[in-house]
């Protein structure tokens, strides 16, 4: 049975597309079945995934209106397979912002996702979704599926405030839509441990969160950042930098996490 994870943040900029993509790259190199999601009307998971979204044929969208299955619609990511870092991509480009209006009046539109991922539950260890940054219908359908949320954040004191609102969010899903859902871990990403703020943060997050904090620290890296212009992650693009070695470490922690759940 699949571990279905979001990656979420209400704020934006704070680095989700980059940890699901390279998450999923991570957990496909020490051996892992990944789908990755991507939820986000941009695409650009899709893109730095190394598939052309503006190729697809099917995406999350048909998969939503139910138009056509998880199976019909998801793609190989080739660019990935030499380096054994390979995973099936279900994409998304711009058809994807029309979803929302389109769901509003349908049956069981938060549960959309959560019914199509059920076929293809046995064929994966890990689902990762990447989700939009705001509260939105795209994002409600992640939630309702996930057995959890990742929430890569900076230890900025404007990321603190919206953590709290996410917090509330989760718990509101949790009481309401998805009993499963809980926070797996906070991921601090983009830590320079030169600024003391940071560091000051870092430390109120795992005074407050205690081990729901990552004991893996992604750091601010130029070549992570470099990766998404070539068509792929971090991981595969430059195995040796510190970014990529840090996102390594992370996946073998998730799934040393997920084996004790």
């Amino acid at each position: 049975m699949a571990k279905i994870f979001c990656v979420a943040n209400q704020k934006g900029g704070v680095g989700k597309t980059t940890t699901t993509v390279n998450l999923a790259a991570g957990l496909a190199k020490v051996g892992q079945r990944v789908l990755m999601i991507d939820l986000d009307p941009q695409g650009n998971a899709t893109m730095g995934s190394g598939v052309d979204k503006r190729s697809l044929k099917l995406t999350i969208y048909d998969v939503l209106l139910e138009s056509a299955s998880v199976t019909e619609a998801r793609v190989k990511s080739d660019k990935l397979i030499e380096g054994g870092c390979g995973y099936d991509i279900l994409g998304a480009n711009r058809e994807l912002a029309g979803a929302e209006v389109e769901l509003v009046d349908v049956e069981r539109r938060e549960k959309r996702l959560k019914q199509a991922l059920a076929e293809v539950d046995g064929e994966y260890d890990f689902i990762l979704i990447d989700c939009p940054p705001s509260l939105s219908m795209l994002t409600l359908n992640g939630l309702c599926c996930a057995h959890g949320v990742i929430v890569p954040m900076q230890c900025e004191y404007f990321a603190l405030e919206g953590l709290t609102d996410l917090v509330n969010t989760i718990k509101q899903v949790h009481a309401n839509l998805n009993k499963d859902l809980a926070i797996i871990g906070l991921l601090r990403v983009m830590f320079d441990p030169r600024i003391t703020l940071q560091q000051q943060v870092s430390e109120q997050l795992k005074l407050h969160f205690k081990d729901k904090v990552f004991n893996t620290v992604i750091p601010r890296n130029v070549r992570l950042a470099e990766a998404p212009s070539y068509g792929v992650p971090g991981v595969v693009f430059d195995p040796a930098s510190k970014g990529a070695q840090a996102f390594l470490t992370f996946a073998q922690e998730m799934v040393e996490r997920i084996a004790t759940m």
